[in-house]
């Protein structure tokens, strides 16, 4: 990324600054702006979360927003109610309390004398999801919106559950947003209140998983804040961004395709990380592109943004497998319109011979998986540059009904989202599928190109599920997650089909075996072209933040077999420690996870977590430690939770959470 240290428009930063809501609650901000805005007034950046900006986003917010600032705009990053220097609780995601305060912020901001009165609100994760939700809210002043690694759907796809699967990251989510809402206000910004701060959000710490749980189906819950329930209360124009190394890949398809608004979509190689320095590489010139999108829609000068193709996705040429890519060949393809013409579905039918036939064919073909199928699966969300992505996948196929089409004579560019139907029969109440599609090279290697996951019981509906019959027939659909990806010539597609794949989605109650009678799948294939359809601009930012590294950063995934036969992977992953050389305050972390299971007994899966945060100052340090448990029966889902926080190593409080919730046919 070049580093940039002077701007057209000269900066000034408050560390903090209160913008009260009308309930008197005291939100945080940390604001940047040219030094001349109030006789030049401009438009307002919002970004809101609960990550906190004084430690834990202050890597991109350092190269982010001080380069947007110094291009013309008024970068406001709010601490979210119950976080950083923020007074108030963070009772939940997505709560319309949250909501309404992102649009008083809103208000206030326009109202402002250096504000030219247009808003627009940009974020990553949960701040790409606000957005969208904001969005459909409509605040006057808010006129576009970027949101990038977000979700229209909390149920379908989000991180909790998928394919009315439970993933296991609805766990790990839970023990993470206690480990981070544990952690105190800073002392210097908030003076002599900071630990009756911190003493009243531990005392009031919500254990999530409890709340998650309860939801096991698309009800209500998950249909707040699903900008899919009404894609029409989105007026404001959206630039909708991804990775296909992130959970969120579908996210931006869907919204070009659905909203009515202005709206365009850019896919990268990326893992969960803004595109100006994500990997795997190329990264963009996101600010570049971000600028192009404000200027136009919050200064209305002509950029040229409405006339951009309305989806750029990186088409990825296929690389041997392994769980980390510095780099990922491949071109940028522009789509004009979405979906779009240029791309047939190129139909294969399921055979007994377990092959992939252009004609229709009986398949009558049983699987009934170990439960530790999905070993290969890597990470839901890529996050730390390395061994997180799916490995070669041959021991996963050993354990799916596999299908292989023939040999490819030329290349052929996948570019959507593939579509299984089977016809197939359970011989247990409950069961799942997991199905991946995959990239089998010369030598026999397996590569992962995509995934998707159905809970059977939710073939007809996620909001109303329904036990099977053991034995009957049914159709089922299962649109996988979107991809373009460049199958070679001399490669083959597999489609593999497995009854587990853990430990990224919970088994079933019972080891099903499942018959698949017939089936197809529907690949969308583009019309291929070797050109590079578009270029962006190399990354930009601004300077990096300025700190001391304490202990550095790391990342390990490993899988063993225990005396009984347990399968355990271990993730250890170490954020490091680092001292901020302008302010003085430390902030580290580091997690363990351990997923546990027998490969003959579902009700044998387990798994474990446990964070500790680091911070403060020299005589004046804090750290907490969260752990927790989950495992399971034939009816109920179980789990403990421990929060601890010291100061200057006292134990000055401690919490235990115990919670048993029923299974409702997942």
């Amino acid at each position: 990324m070049k580093q940039v240290a002077e701007f057209p428009r000269e900066i000034v930063e408050h560390a903090d600054i209160g913008i009260v809501m009308p309930d008197g609650c005291r939100l945080s901000a940390r604001i940047w702006m040219p030094i001349d805005a109030e006789e030049n007034p401009v438009p307002v950046i919002l970004e809101h979360l609960p990550y906190r900006k004084r430690d834990g986003t202050i890597v991109r917010d350092q190269f982010t927003h001080p380069w947007l600032a110094g291009h013309g705009y008024v970068c406001i990053r709010t601490d979210m109610r119950g976080s950083g220097e923020s007074q108030g609780l963070l009772e939940d995601e997505y709560l319309q309390q949250e909501l309404q305060d992102a649009c008083d912020v809103i208000s206030w901001a326009a109202a402002q004398p250096w504000c030219n009165g247009n808003v627009g609100m940009m974020g990553i994760s949960w701040g790409g999801f606000n957005g969208l939700q904001v969005a459909s809210m409509q605040p006057p002043a808010l006129k576009a919106v970027i949101t990038i690694c977000s979700t229209v759907d909390r149920y379908a796809d989000d991180i909790h559950y998928k394919g009315g699967c439970l993933l296991l990251e609805n766990f790990g989510w839970s023990t993470n947003m206690l480990s981070y809402s544990s952690r105190p206000p800073d002392q210097a910004l908030v003076g002599d209140d900071w630990r009756k701060m911190w003493l009243h959000r531990l005392e009031n710490q919500p254990w999530h998983w409890s709340t998650w749980m309860r939801h096991q189906h698309r009800d209500a819950y998950w249909k707040h804040g699903s900008v899919c329930e009404d894609y029409g209360s989105i007026t404001a124009a959206v630039l909708s961004i991804g990775g296909w190394h992130d959970g969120y890949r579908n996210t931006i398809s869907h919204l070009v395709d659905n909203l009515q608004s202005p709206v365009k979509g850019i896919v990268g190689p990326w893992n969960h990380k803004y595109p100006h320095y994500a990997g795997p590489k190329p990264a963009i010139g996101f600010l570049q592109e971000a600028k192009r999108w404000w200027d136009h829609w919050l200064k209305s000068e002509d950029t040229g943004v409405t006339v951009d193709p309305d989806y750029r996705a990186y088409v990825m040429e296929s690389q041997p497998p392994k769980r980390w890519f510095d780099e990922r060949p491949g071109r940028w393809i522009a789509e004009k319109s979405w979906p779009s013409s240029s791309i047939n579905l190129q139909t294969h039918h399921l055979s007994s011979e377990g092959k992939l036939r252009p004609e229709a064919a009986k398949v009558n073909c049983s699987i009934s998986s170990r439960h530790d199928c999905g070993r290969q699966s890597g990470e839901y969300f890529p996050f730390a540059y390395s061994d997180e992505l799916p490995d070669e996948q041959t021991p996963d196929d050993s354990q799916s009904l596999c299908f292989d089409c023939e040999v490819q004579q030329s290349a052929v560019d996948i570019v959507g989202a593939p579509l299984v139907s089977l016809t197939l029969s359970s011989d247990q109440p409950n069961a799942q599928i997991a199905v991946r599609l995959c990239d089998v090279s010369p030598d026999g290697q397996s590569a992962h190109i995509t995934f998707g996951c159905l809970n059977l019981t939710h073939f007809k509906s996620h909001e109303f599920p329904q036990a099977l019959e053991p034995g009957a027939e049914i159709s089922v659909t299962l649109r996988l997650d979107q991809c373009a990806y460049r199958l070679p010539a001399g490669h083959s597609l597999r489609l593999a089909i497995s009854t587990s794949y853990w430990p990224f989605i919970w088994p079933s109650p019972v080891s099903a075996e499942i018959n698949v009678i017939e089936g197809q799948l529907e690949v969308p294939v583009r019309a291929t072209a070797e050109l590079v359809e578009w270029e962006f601009e190399e990354p930009e930012g601004a300077e990096p933040w300025r700190c001391e590294n304490l202990r550095p950063s790391s990342y390990s995934r490993s899988t063993s077999t225990l005396d009984d036969g347990s399968i355990v992977t271990t993730i250890l992953s170490d954020a490091g420690e680092n001292r901020d050389l302008d302010h003085g305050l430390i902030s580290g972390s580091w997690l363990k996870e351990e997923f546990y299971i027998q490969p003959a007994d579902p009700l044998s899966a387990r798994c474990t977590s446990f964070w500790e945060q680091t911070g403060g100052r020299k005589g004046q340090m804090w750290r907490t430690e969260a752990s927790a448990e989950m495992n399971c029966d034939a009816t109920m889902f179980h789990s403990t939770a421990h929060l601890k926080a010291f100061f200057n190593d006292e134990l000055i409080f401690e919490r235990q959470f115990e919670d048993s919730v029923p299974r409702q046919l997942v």
